[in-house]
């Protein structure tokens, strides 16, 4: 059916995907990362039983799902800050069972989380410097020796400098981290990751509680990574920001990956659809429909709260 325009609607091809089939634990042609037969238990609970997934490189991918799907969980087993009770995954080809978070940051994954992890009582630069992987003069003989470790410093201190710039924070070089906004420690964050030069960089949920004023600033900065050769992941609820930087989209629920594909595959997945809105059938899950669900609700809410004050209103003039 042609639009307004008289143009055909377009239509997500397998050029578009990358000949990828948008399924469940699709194969990539390249995958930097990948797991199989990851399980993590609490008890009785299953909070991650993933069969298989692959991401690809070079490529944003969101990690999408209703709360309590088991996103985080999942980054935390993939980045070593927690471990699984069965399976496998691979960084680069190599496995990563086993390896505790820093080494596996050495090997160029890094992460954020959700709850930025600054240090508030160190300056803006000092928490940049603390990202430089392998300095000498964190080893205790070479500590005692500045001339040996001196000159490495000040390639690090330039190299924060560049990124403090890049984001926008030079401003705020010699403040206490703890003294920025939470949108600044999400960029703050970000930068410290890009400080090893990563491969693989790994978001956990980077918009949340960021003032929007910031919000286009800290997605042209993902989209940045990409354009320099790294590849991201990043865990998300606004579909908005899915829709606008991601090049593949996983969606989890129940600890499961249910949906693989574009993000227009998955605004057309039933499966994605029930589990985010469970009655809403057969309906594209665009952020439009979306937002306008939301203010059908507030309108609602509204019209409700206003039938009541006009029921009291009526009780009270109807009294004596």
């Amino acid at each position: 059916m042609a639009d307004a325009t008289g143009a055909e609607p377009r239509v997500v091809t397998e050029a578009d995907r990358g000949g990828v089939l948008p399924e469940p634990g699709a194969a990539k042609p390249d995958p930097i990362l990948s797991a199989t037969g990851i399980e993590r238990r609490f008890g009785g609970v299953v909070a991650v039983d993933v069969a298989h997934v692959e991401f690809q490189r070079h490529q944003i991918t969101a990690l999408i799902g209703p709360n309590g799907a088991g996103k985080t969980t999942l980054f935390n087993l993939l980045t070593g800050f927690d471990q699984p009770n069965a399976g496998e995954w691979r960084f680069n080809g190599t496995s990563l069972s086993g390896v505790p978070p820093h080494k596996v940051a050495r090997m160029g994954m890094v992460r954020t989380f959700q709850l930025t992890k600054s240090l508030t009582k160190l300056t803006v630069i000092e928490n940049m410097r603390l990202g430089a992987p392998d300095q000498r003069g964190e080893r205790f003989f070479p500590a005692l020796v500045k001339g040996l470790w001196s000159s490495e410093e000040d390639e690090i201190t330039a190299r924060a400098d560049e990124l403090l710039e890049r984001f926008k924070l030079d401003h705020m070089r010699e403040e206490f981290a703890g003294s920025l906004s939470g949108g600044q420690r999400k960029l703050l964050e970000m930068a410290r990751a890009l400080m090893g030069s990563p491969e693989l960089v790994m978001l956990d949920e980077p918009m949340a509680g960021v003032n929007p004023a910031l919000t286009q600033s800290l997605l042209g900065h993902v989209k940045a990574l990409r354009e320099e050769g790294m590849s991201v992941v990043f865990v998300e609820h606004d579909m908005d920001v899915v829709h606008d930087i991601s090049d593949w989209v996983v969606v989890m629920a129940e600890g499961r990956v249910i949906a693989e594909g574009t993000p227009t595959d998955i605004g057309r997945n039933q499966a994605v659809i029930d589990a985010y809105l469970g009655t809403h059938h057969g309906e594209d899950l665009h952020p439009e429909i979306v937002e306008h669900r939301r203010l059908e609700a507030e309108a609602e809410a509204e019209a409700l709260e206003q039938s009541a004050e006009g029921d009291s209103d009526d009780d009270t003039a109807e009294r004596p």
